[in-house]
């Protein structure tokens, strides 16, 4: 069955359809991942978006039940160009069509996704809908154009109610902006007691539960939609060790004062470098952000930059200049992609158990 892709600029690419037969409008957006599509599927931080995949066989190890991020797919949709029917791997329960049918996201195959990755990278993120053939396409065209996009991608993927996910070692209040699981399994495996809260969580709850971190996580959308999460960091922030990832970052940047700002198509794959630039240590990285910290507004704020993106010289890392609280662009947790940063994690350890040593002391020389 045929299924076309409709650019809001009028370009249009007819291909294969598989998945669901549901009609999804999104912002069209590429991943250069060799590996990892079901990680990336079921990645929060591509609520809404429709991603083309720049590798040109998807699908070919099938679908398990070990690697998802997410629960509940929010991608609106998948291009690819060439799907594969039979997957063979010993660890494949299924193909990535009957995932995608079971889980109402439509795929497009057979498309020159070359030609539609140099058009989004001359052009910019433009806004799409696949659909059927029977469509009018001036008619999508027009309504793509004066469409607004949703700006409630956080809400829609956090959590709605804190859930534990118990442990003996440090205390952490992991903040869900559209978490994937693999930071989840980072601080389990290094025995800590997280609790789950949702995105809306305000500072004096979080002050109550008296942890010993708080991880910000990574989520979808602009960080200024979460104007709330905003306030409870400037709430926290001194007060408790802080570790931001991805959305969390972001969101760290305007709690001090900084500005963040579109990115033309953004960073979305996992062999990104990036440089360390406190140990001259160069990393390759998995990212998945459309927006970045804008580097003439730290001027003035208590936050340094720490990492740097070798690609463009985005801003990558960031840390207070007096506060225990850093963060980074890029995902440490991989999940598809490189361990080269999963020390942060460590780091992020050891700030507390150094912040718990010191109120220790503290109190004995009271």
């Amino acid at each position: 069955m045929k299924r076309q892709l409709i650019l809001e600029d009028g370009t249009v690419f007819v291909g294969e359809a598989f998945g669901s037969e549901q009609e999804k409008t999104g912002e069209v957006v590429f991943n250069t991942g060799m590996t990892g599509y079901q990680e990336i599927l079921s990645d929060p931080s591509y609520c809404g978006q429709i991603v083309t995949f720049t590798y040109p066989l998807i699908g070919n190890y099938g679908v398990n039940r070990d690697d998802f991020e997410s629960i509940e797919p929010a991608v609106h949709g998948i291009i690819v160009k060439e799907m594969c029917d039979f997957p063979s791997n010993f660890r494949s329960q299924f193909s990535i069509d009957a995932f995608l049918k079971a889980k109402g996201i439509p795929g497009l195959a057979e498309i020159d996704t070359r030609k539609l990755t140099k058009k989004i990278r001359e052009f910019g993120t433009l806004k799409g809908k696949m659909c059927s053939m029977d469509v009018n396409v001036d008619e999508v065209v027009q309504s793509l154009k004066t469409a607004v996009l949703p700006t409630n991608q956080v809400q829609q993927v956090s959590t709605k109610r804190a859930y534990p996910s118990p442990g003996r070692g440090n205390k952490v209040v992991l903040v869900d902006f559209g978490m994937k699981h693999g930071i989840l399994r980072e601080l389990t495996k290094r025995q800590c007691d997280v609790l789950v809260v949702p995105h809306n969580v305000t500072a004096e709850e979080i002050l109550r539960l008296e942890p010993d971190g708080i991880m910000l996580s990574n989520g979808p959308g602009d960080p200024k939609d979460v104007p709330e999460a905003i306030q409870m960091i400037q709430g926290v922030l001194g007060k408790i060790p802080l570790f931001g990832i991805c959305l969390g970052h972001q969101l760290f940047a305007l709690a001090c004062g900084a500005n963040t700002e579109k990115m033309r198509f953004g960073h979305r794959g996992s062999n990104h470098p990036v440089k360390d630039l406190e140990s001259n240590r160069v990393m390759i990285t998995s990212q998945n952000h459309g927006y970045t910290v804008e580097e003439a507004s730290l001027t003035g704020t208590d936050i340094v930059v720490t990492h740097r993106a070798l690609n463009d010289g985005t801003v990558e890392g960031l840390k207070h200049k007096f506060h225990l609280a850093f963060t980074v662009q890029y995902h440490p947790e991989a999940s598809p992609g490189p361990d080269d940063a999963n020390l942060l994690f460590d780091q992020f350890v050891n700030l507390m158990e150094t912040n718990k040593k010191a109120g220790n002391e503290a109190c004995l020389n009271a």
